[in-house]
C-alpha cells in the first residue's frame, strides 16, 4: 500500500516521465521516443519532500506525492 506524501494536483500530459527529483520537487522529462531524443528535465511544481532511506517516491496517478516500502530480500 502506499502512502500519500504531499498533495500536488500535477496534471500529467502523455509523452513525458513524471518523478520526484533529488530536492524533492515535481519534475518532468520528454520520453524518448524513436528518432527522437528525450530528457531536458524542467521543475513542475515544488514539493519539498524530504526523502527517507527503504522507501520508493513516486507520483501516482492523482498527480500527488506517495511513497511505498520497498520489498528487499524476498526469496
Amino acid at each position: 500500500m502506499a502512502d500519500k506524501i504531499a498533495r500536488t494536483g500535477v496534471s500529467k500530459e502523455k509523452g513525458y516521465l513524471y518523478y520526484l527529483d533529488k530536492n524533492g520537487d515535481v519534475a518532468r522529462s520528454k520520453m524518448a521516443r524513436g528518432a527522437s531524443k528525450g530528457g531536458n528535465a524542467e521543475v513542475v511544481k515544488s514539493a519539498g519532500v524530504k526523502r527517507e532511506s527503504g522507501w520508493l517516491y513516486f507520483i501516482d496517478r492523482d498527480g500527488d506525492v506517495s511513497r511505498a516500502k520497498m520489498a528487499r530480500g524476498r526469496k
